[in-house]
């Protein structure tokens, strides 16, 4: 089986990654059975797509271009033609907010939901924007947008907000985890406008960063960057309300101070979660109980490099995928679908600083 595969590559130094070695955006054919990802298309245009959603059928992509010291990212939205191998812009629009991290398609395919981590203050400074998606795939104007603030424990890397994912976990309710206030925050969109509707304290100094929604609905799971854990919550009536169920180390007790866990995936069936490990560099595996929420820790395998920052799953569940930056390559794992384990195949794809791997359907 083939599936379109997209990569995002740093290609514009920072202060804050190792290096940028990567040619922005990339399309690539990876072949579930020989292991091997041949390249399509490509975007060099594309500065630093550090997180970007493709759409379910991947004839559009949308990219975050996170851009250090800017007050405003941009979010580009392009087009992807399979059989002429060519990938077109569209158009780009001002993320409203520095520092662009994280981007979803709305479940009913309005709207590209986009948040901004933010570093320093300036600028339009909005948390939560939400672009409506034109009739040819481009994005209009942000014109609804949600900002947030606050302060967590840490100084170094919580002095202001830092909204960091966003996950549609109902229809129209949007969860945003903030690393840097330390909270869980549940928009409703209604009337073109975002209505905050709850907020969840997660542990002081955590640091939610990525969140993974149970197929049932009924549970998210949250990876902590900043002290190394995966928490799992009830949702309430409605979507509205999260009840914490237990949190679960990443890592081994001594790891954790040089540890930053990034990136979280849950299989397709719910009944494992993959967070990944940059300083440890392992993937983190987890069984999922269905009924409760509740997790076992099933240990860490090596992530097959430096810094893994993303990863994915492929749509057959065989196999994942994890994108480790600081060693120029994508480590390729088997997936056991009844165990849940992960073997490291010894196939990899070379690509300079990936930065994050999406699937979409061939």
């Amino acid at each position: 089986m083939k599936h379109l595969l997209f990569i995002g590559t740093l290609n514009q130094p920072t202060s804050y990654f190792e290096g940028a070695n990567g040619d922005g955006l990339s399309v690539h054919l990876f072949d579930d059975e020989t292991l091997t990802a041949e390249r399509l298309a490509s975007a060099p245009q594309i500065v630093n797509p550090t997180f970007f959603s493709p759409a379910p059928d991947g004839s559009l992509v949308y990219a975050n271009s996170e851009i250090e010291g800017w007050y405003e990212g941009l979010v580009t939205a392009l087009s992807f033609d399979s059989k002429a191998g060519r990938l077109d812009h569209l158009n780009m629009q001002p993320s409203l907010g520095a520092t662009t991290a994280h981007n979803a398609i709305s479940r009913d395919g309005r709207h590209l939901f986009v948040v901004n981590y933010a570093m320093g203050a300036g600028g339009p400074d909005q948390a939560l924007v939400a672009f409506e998606r034109r009739a040819d795939g481009s994005l209009a104007p942000g014109r609804i947008s949600a900002a947030q603030s606050g302060t967590g424990p840490n100084a170094a890397r919580q002095e202001r907000s830092h909204p960091h994912s966003v996950t549609e976990i109902a229809p129209n309710l949007l969860l945003v985890a903030d690393l840097g206030t330390d909270r869980l925050t549940v928009y409703s969109l209604e009337d073109e406008q975002f209505e905050k509707i709850s907020e969840t304290a997660t542990r002081p100094g955590a640091g939610p960063r990525h969140v993974a929604l149970h197929p049932s609905g009924r549970f998210v799971f949250v990876i902590n960057e900043l002290d190394s854990t995966v928490a799992s919550y009830r949702i309430g009536a409605g979507g509205k309300l999260l009840e914490e169920i237990g949190v679960y180390p990443t890592v081994p007790d001594q790891a954790a101070a040089a540890n930053h866990a990034s990136d979280l995936q849950i299989s397709p069936d719910g009944r494992f979660l993959y967070g990944a490990n940059r300083g440890h560099d392992s993937i983190a595996v987890f069984a999922v109980d269905a009924e409760t929420g509740r997790l076992s820790t099933m240990g860490q395998v090596s992530c097959g490099g430096r810094t893994p920052r993303n990863l994915a799953i492929a749509p057959q569940g065989g196999h994942l995928l994890c994108a480790n930056q600081d060693s120029d390559v994508v480590s390729i794992f088997a997936r056991d679908a009844e165990a849940g384990s992960l073997v490291d195949t010894g196939k990899s794809i070379r690509i300079g600083t990936p930065m994050c791997l999406r699937f979409a359907k061939h």
